[in-house]
């Protein structure tokens, strides 16, 4: 008998340690402090520069693109801040806290009364990319990249990386510009 309740106990503690351990958002494992500019493993700098059509030298914020990397394909989900499913608010808000050490709003109606705008030729990396969907003013955003590309968690296909410019989604930008905390920066 004792050995029965003593199974139930390790039961019953191991099953609360794995509970607890897969709650929460899980960060991406990025290598130096928030804000901090790393250097990209050789691997992510060439995935990345390929995608943008940009020389792998040009790919220089290692946190950036390894955090990218980590959530790339995530699906999207609304209100979702995990690796199950995010919505493109909350993409941006854990990007710019965890590779920019910039706390921005959870919503993107609030986000984009944080913004110092800009033009589109100005955009650096980390700004703040907002777009008009179904009518609606400021229900979409991207991070702006480097070479006029923008990352995005989309509602068809998750987190991924796309032209500014492409036809479908240019049509419905709106703002662009960057937090205070990358203005005061530049």
């Amino acid at each position: 008998m004792k050995l029965h309740l003593i199974r139930s106990y390790v039961l019953i503690a191991l099953s609360d340690i794995f509970i607890i351990s897969s709650c929460g958002s899980k960060k991406a494992a990025l290598k130096g402090n928030a804000g901090q500019m790393v250097k990209p493993e050789k691997a992510i700098a060439n995935k990345y520069a390929e995608i943008m059509n940009v020389d792998k030298n040009d790919i220089q914020n290692g946190r950036l693109y390894s955090f990218i990397d980590y959530w790339m394909g995530t699906p999207y989900k609304f209100g979702g801040q995990t690796k199950d499913g995010v919505d493109c608010s909350g993409f941006a808000q854990l990007l710019e806290q965890q590779v920019f050490n910039v706390n921005i709003p959870r919503m993107t109606s609030q986000q984009v009364n944080t913004i110092k705008r800009k033009y589109e030729e100005d955009l650096n990396e980390g700004d703040l990319v907002f777009f008009d969907f179904d009518g609606k003013k400021f229900s979409h955003v991207g991070i702006y990249l480097q070479n006029g590309y923008v990352v995005h968690a989309s509602t068809r296909r998750g987190v991924i990386i796309v032209k500014l410019k492409d036809p479908s989604l240019y049509k419905y930008f709106s703002r662009a510009g960057s937090p205070p905390e990358h203005a005061k920066t530049e």
